[in-house]
């Protein structure tokens, strides 16, 4: 099954001139979805993680699941001010600012191993300052997967762990 059958893209979307891979068609096609978490739970699997840890918002959409199917915990990486409790953050520059995430503090024990997941790869800056965020935590970063990588942003070569891409665009 070719998988970008079933991701939508949509033209000027946030803003005129970005081409977005809307994931939503994927999810709604029960026969992809289904194929997407097989073909990501191949990738990830090979490093044993003891969690799955999803970048806010669409990451949840894809590590909850495979955690769930994989019989392993979860937790979420989000945006400051997000997460109830004692919290750890780690802030990181955008292309044109900067900007916090967050995790709760006791969401993961000191050299548990863990994969990083979200729906897209696009420039890295976020998928990168997840990966520190989880290392100052004490986590053991074994890999990190997402469904489609914007691979002519060049993102995987922010990232110091081993990135998986269902699909690939290049422009």
């Amino acid at each position: 099954m070719d998988l970008k059958d079933h991701i939508r893209s949509v033209p000027d979307f946030p803003k005129p001139g970005i081409l977005f891979y809307d994931i939503s068609t994927l999810l709604m096609h029960a026969e992809a979805w289904q194929e997407t978490v097989h073909r990501l739970s191949e990738a990830v699997a090979p490093y044993k993680p003891d969690m799955l840890v999803g970048i806010e918002s669409r990451g949840f959409l894809t590590a909850a699941p495979l955690a769930h199917q994989m019989g392993i915990g979860f937790f979420m990486v989000r945006k400051k001010g997000k997460l109830p409790g004692e919290t750890l953050e780690y802030d990181y520059g955008l292309e044109y600012g900067s900007d916090t995430i967050e995790i709760q503090a006791d969401a993961v024990k000191p050299g548990q191993r863990v994969v990083v997941m979200d729906d897209l790869l696009a420039t890295g800056g976020t998928l990168d300052a997840s990966v520190q965020l989880l290392r100052k935590a004490g986590a053991d970063v074994a890999a990190a997967a997402c469904i489609i990588e914007l691979s002519f942003l060049q993102g995987r070569g922010k990232v110091d762990v081993p990135v998986h891409a269902l699909v690939a665009y290049e422009s």
